[in-house]
């Protein structure tokens, strides 16, 4: 297995990819909590992260809802099906640790929802920033409550905005 990873800039910081034969496998921010140590990120390379590059840029550029990638998190099963959950949660919107555990069959597992969220390796593409606390809240973000502010705004629909203008 090949690992690689370049820093991709962005208004947020520099977000470090990593990729294992090509696929994406992370996307951490600076001061990542739970992120990989330097030994994990394998050689620093600027080819192979275009496409990468290419839609985060559009992304907050304000031109892309919904990323086209391929992926490879590593996760155990459980925290899988939490992060394909995330890919579910449409660009604009918020679910609750909650809502997510029902998905999954049983709302006893919010806490566990709340623990594969946050060990998600793929920030912003896998939107784990999309998950809230039960009232609203925004709760723990591995990138920190300020970038998670900044994504939900970025993503906030333009009627809502101005609604919460008057």
């Amino acid at each position: 297995m090949a690992r690689t990873h370049t820093v991709i800039a962005s208004p947020l910081g520099g977000l470090t990819a990593v990729a294992e034969d090509g696929v994406l496998s992370g996307l951490y921010f600076e001061r990542h909590l739970r992120g990989p140590g330097p030994e994990e990120l394998g050689v620093y390379s600027e080819s192979g992260f275009d496409e990468v590059r290419r839609q985060l840029g559009e992304y907050f550029a304000g031109e892309r809802s919904r990323f086209d990638l391929p992926l490879a998190p590593r996760g155990d099963e459980f925290q899988q099906r939490v992060w394909r959950l995330l890919m579910e949660i449409p660009f604009g919107e918020t679910r609750s640790y909650g809502d997510l555990a029902r998905l999954l069959g049983n709302v006893s597992l919010a806490q566990a929802v709340g623990a594969a969220n946050a060990r998600n390796p793929v920030s912003v593409i896998v939107p784990c920033h999309r998950v809230v606390g039960a009232d609203g809240a925004l709760t723990g973000y591995a990138g920190g409550l300020e970038r998670k502010r900044f994504l939900l705004d970025l993503e906030e629909p333009a009627a809502r905005k101005a609604a919460r203008l008057f």
